[in-house]
């Protein structure tokens, strides 16, 4: 039995419990799942004398041929039922709906697919159930992307802090996270916060990184005194120079 399951970003990250309800097929209480009316039985079929199977000889011009198939009365089961069971009229299954509760592990990742034991459907001849199928789709996170164990994220700083340095507190899967700007910083600079990526499915103490890339803010407009300012240190960098 199959059910797709959507969980959030931060439950495919560290894990959680998670109920869902589900329709699945289940030993009739009534029969026991065998599909016979209590206090009655089945009994051999008279047509093909409890084998399920029927013979029949066709005779041709080039001989006579015997040809074996299903016994149409009992539908090649051997027996047949008088009365059936009225709860789940001779099927020997039921369906019904449940809830269940699901733990998922964490690490787990879009496309990751879970078993839980004998939570699929019942078998019509009265054998054990099956098992259930969880297929997981992890949600976007409007802070984050994910990749494996690894996080990445963007973080907008103005272009005085990408010169001069500055320290940030930065969202991560643990939350608010002070982080170094180094002076210097070019556009597009990667840094690196260890261990603060997602876990490793079924190692939560192995945990990946949170790559941030600063995205430094030019300013489009400059007032008269930014101006001048900049003219200013334009002129000592050409001396400089």
């Amino acid at each position: 039995l199959r059910f797709d399951l959507e969980v959030d970003f931060q439950m495919g990250c560290f894990g959680g419990k998670e109920k869902i309800r589900i329709r699945h097929l289940e030993t009739c209480e009534v029969c026991d799942g065998d599909g016979v009316k209590p206090g009655t039985s089945k009994r051999n079929c008279g047509t093909c004398g409890g084998s399920g199977v029927v013979s029949q000889v066709t005779r041709t011009p080039l001989g006579s041929f015997q040809t074996q198939g299903a016994c149409p009365n009992c539908r090649g089961e051997g027996v047949v039922i008088d009365e059936y069971c009225p709860k789940c009229q001779g099927q020997g299954v039921n369906q019904v709906s449940k809830q269940v509760t699901l733990t998922v592990p964490a690490g787990v990742e879009s496309g990751n697919k879970l078993r839980v034991r004998g939570e699929g459907d019942a078998s019509p001849s009265g054998g054990p159930p099956g098992d259930l199928y969880i297929f997981v789709k992890v949600k976007e996170d409007k802070n984050f992307r994910r990749e494996g164990m690894e996080i990445y994220s963007d973080l907008a700083v103005p272009y005085i802090d990408a010169v001069l340095g500055e320290e940030y507190s930065v969202k991560t899967i643990d939350g608010e996270v002070k982080i170094k700007i180094p002076s210097g910083s070019q556009p597009e600079t990667v840094l690196r916060m260890k261990g603060h990526g997602a876990p490793k499915l079924g190692d939560v103490k192995n945990r990946g990184n949170h790559y941030v890339t600063l995205k430094v803010k030019i300013p489009e407009n400059l007032s008269k005194r930014e101006r001048e300012l900049f003219e200013e240190l334009k002129s000592l960098q050409t001396q400089t120079v």
